[in-house]
C-alpha cells in the first residue's frame, strides 16, 4: 500500500482545524468511544444521510422513468427499455472518470459536493414535462436533465463510497458492517423515494413526482455540507497545489468543473443515440480492463497484484448480476403494471410503488445480514467474498424462477398474484445483500490507496455494463409482438443461467479467496505511526 506523506499531514492539519471549529477533542479525532456513534465514526452517519437523500431522488425518479418514457414521451416499450438501459449504464460508467479526477486532483469530498450540485439541478429540470411526444423543446430539456444527473452521479457515486472506507483502517473488522449500515441508508432513501415520488407522479402528475426527487437531492446536498466537519479531513485532495495552479488565468480546479459542465453536452448527445453508448461501453471497458491489469502486473507488488486479479473477477461476476437484477426498473416494472393483480386490501396499488419493496427488504434485512456475517466470522464460518457472490447469483436466479412458477400457476390470460412480486423481490434482495455491500467493501479493501477511486469506479463500470445489458434484455421482453408468455420465457432462461453461474462461482471461490491474500493484508504501518504521532501532538 503506497503512502504519500502529504496524506497524514494534510489530514491531521484539517482535523486540527475542525477540532478548533467544532470543539471536538483529540480523542474524538483518534476514533475512540467518545468520537463514535453505535461503535462507528460519526462521519459514517453524515455519509449515511447524505446518500439516503441522494438515493431518494435517484430511485424516486427511477420508479417513474419507464412509465414516463412509455406514457408521456410515447416511446415504444422496446425503445424505452433501450433508453432506460443506456441512461442507467451512463450513470454507472461516469464514476470511472469521477473517481479518477478525485484520486488525482479534487479529492473525494469536493467531487461529492460538485456532483451533488449537478444532481440537484438535473432532478429539478426533470419537473419540466411539456406536452409529451418526441418533438419540441420540452423533450430536449428532458434529455438535458438526464445528462446532468448522469454527470453528477459520476462525481458522487464512487467517491462517497470511498470516503466510507477512509474512515477505517484496511483490517478494521467494522468495515463490512459499516458498508452494510451505509447500504441501509441507500435503501432507506430508495424506499422513501419510490413511495413518495412514485405515488405523487402516478397520482398527481409527473412534475410532482420529479419535483419531489429534486427536493430530496437538495436535502442531501445540505446534509453533506453541514456534516463535513465530522469527516475530519477524510476525502481531501492529495494534490492541492495542482488545484491552485492557473491555466490561462483560471484555477485548474475551476477548469475541471468547467470541463465537466461541458461534458454534460456530450452526455446529452449520447443519451439520445443509445447505440453509441453500447460502443462506448465496449471500447472503454476493454481499455479499462487492460489498464487495470497492466497496472497490476507492471507496477504492483505480487500480493497487491493478486488482489487486483481477485477484484477483477468479482467485477466481472457482478455484470451478470446487475444485467438481471436491473430488470426491476424496466421489464419487471412494466410486467407489474400490466400482468399482476395489484389489488391489496381493495386498493389498486400504483405499479411504481412496488419499486420500494426491494429497498424496504434491505432496510429490514441488512442488520440481520450484518449480524450474521459477524457471528459467522467470530466462529470462523463466514463465507468468503467470492462465495457470497455465488450465493447472490443463485438467489437472483431463483427469484425469476419463482415468478415464472407463479405466472404458470395463475394460468394463461390470468393476472399473476401479487404475492409473487413480493417473493421475487425478497430473493433478489437477499442475493443483493450477499453481493453489493460485500463488493463495495472488497473493492476498497483489495485496492491500494492510490488506486482506490479507479477500482471503485471500475466496480461501477461493471454496473454500467450490466445495466446496458439489462436494457437489451428489457427491449427483447418488450418487443411489439411480445406478451406475458414472452416475459416468462425470458425470465426462465435468465433464471437458470444465474443459478448455474452462481454454482460455478462457489466452486472456484477458494482460488479467488487465495488471490485476496487476506492473511497478509495489513495497514500501512508508517501511516498509522504518523497518524498516532499527530494525534499525540494535538494532545
Amino acid at each position: 500500500m503506497e503512502f504519500n506523506s502529504h496524506d497524514v499531514s494534510s489530514e491531521f492539519r484539517d482535523c486540527n482545524w475542525y477540532q478548533e471549529k467544532t470543539r471536538m477533542s483529540s480523542s474524538e479525532i483518534s476514533g475512540d468511544s467518545k468520537g463514535t456513534f453505535l461503535g462507528h465514526p460519526k462521519g459514517l452517519f453524515v455519509l449515511f444521510f447524505a446518500e439516503m437523500w441522494e438515493r431518494f431522488s435517484y430511485y424516486g425518479m427511477r420508479a417513474l422513468l419507464i412509465f414516463y418514457l412509455v406514457q408521456h414521451w410515447l416511446f415504444s416499450e422496446a425503445e424505452s427499455g433501450i433508453i432506460y438501459g443506456a441512461y442507467t449504464a451512463l450513470v454507472y460508467i461516469t464514476p470511472v472518470i469521477g473517481g479518477y479526477l478525485a484520486d488525482r486532483f479534487l479529492g473525494q469530498r469536493k467531487a461529492v459536493l460538485f456532483g451533488a450540485v449537478l444532481l440537484t439541478f438535473g432532478h429539478f429540470l426533470m419537473a419540466f414535462e411539456g406536452d409529451g411526444g418526441h418533438e419540441g423543446m420540452a423533450v430536449q430539456i428532458f434529455w438535458l436533465a438526464l445528462a446532468f444527473i448522469i454527470v453528477g452521479s459520476g462525481f458522487l457515486k464512487a467517491n462517497i463510497s470511498v470516503i466510507v472506507g477512509q474512515l477505517y483502517t484496511r483490517t478494521d473488522p467494522r468495515r463490512d458492517p459499516a458498508y452494510t449500515i451505509f447500504y441501509m441508508g441507500i435503501n432507506l432513501g430508495a424506499a422513501l423515494g419510490a413511495i413518495v415520488a412514485g405515488w405523487l407522479g402516478q397520482t398527481y402528475g409527473w412534475a410532482w413526482g420529479f419535483g419531489a426527487a429534486g427536493v430530496g437531492m437538495l436535502l442531501g446536498l445540505v446534509v453533506f455540507i453541514i456534516g463535513t466537519p465530522l469527516l475530519c479531513g477524510r476525502g481531501e485532495s492529495t494534490n492541492p497545489e495542482r488545484l491552485n495552479e492557473t491555466v490561462g488565468g483560471i484555477k485548474f480546479e475551476w477548469l475541471i468543473y468547467l470541463g465537466s459542465v461541458l461534458g454534460v453536452g456530450l452526455v446529452w448527445l449520447l443519451i439520445q443515440y443509445q447505440s453509441l453508448v453500447g460502443w462506448l461501453l465496449g471500447a472503454a471497458g476493454l481499455l479499462l480492463v487492460i489498464y487495470v491489469l497492466y497496472t497490476a502486473v507492471a507496477k504492483l507488488k505480487p500480493h497487491d497484484r493478486d488482489r487486483i486479479f481477485a477484484a477483477v473477477f468479482l467485477i466481472f461476476g457482478s455484470i451478470l448480476f446487475w444485467a438481471l437484477f436491473e430488470q426491476a426498473g424496466s421489464s419487471l416494472n412494466l410486467y407489474t403494471d400490466k400482468s399482476v393483480d395489484r389489488s391489496i386490501f381493495g386498493w389498486d396499488v400504483p405499479a411504481a410503488l412496488f419499486q420500494s419493496i426491494n429497498a424496504i427488504y434491505i432496510v429490514l434485512l441488512a442488520p440481520v445480514f450484518a449480524a450474521l456475517w459477524t457471528w459467522l466470522g467470530n466462529k470462523g464460518l463466514e463465507p468468503s467474498a467470492p462465495a457470497k457472490f455465488g450465493l447472490g447469483l443463485i438467489q437472483l436466479g431463483f427469484g425469476f424462477l419463482v415468478l415464472v412458477a407463479g405466472a404458470y400457476a395463475a394460468g394463461t390470460g390470468n393476472l399473476t398474484p401479487v404475492i409473487y412480486i413480493f417473493l421475487i423481490y425478497l430473493l433478489h434482495t437477499t442475493g443483493e445483500l450477499c453481493l453489493s455491500p460485500v463488493g463495495l467493501s472488497a473493492m476498497n479493501r483489495l485496492a491500494p490507496a492510490h488506486l482506490a477511486g479507479l477500482i471503485m469506479g471500475t466496480w461501477f463500470f461493471a454496473s454500467a455494463a450490466g445495466n446496458f445489458a439489462a436494457g437489451l434484455i428489457a427491449s427483447a421482453v418488450g418487443a411489439e409482438d411480445a406478451g406475458p408468455e414472452r416475459v416468462t420465457e425470458v425470465y426462465s432462461t435468465v433464471g437458470w443461467t444465474a443459478v448455474i453461474v452462481g454454482v460455478v462461482v462457489i466452486l472456484i471461490s477458494p482460488l479467488v479467496k487465495w488471490l485476496m491474500h487476506l492473511d497478509t493484508l495489513g495497514d500501512d504501518e508508517d501511516k498509522i505511526e504518523a497518524a498516532e504521532m499527530a494525534v499525540d501532538h494535538t494532545e
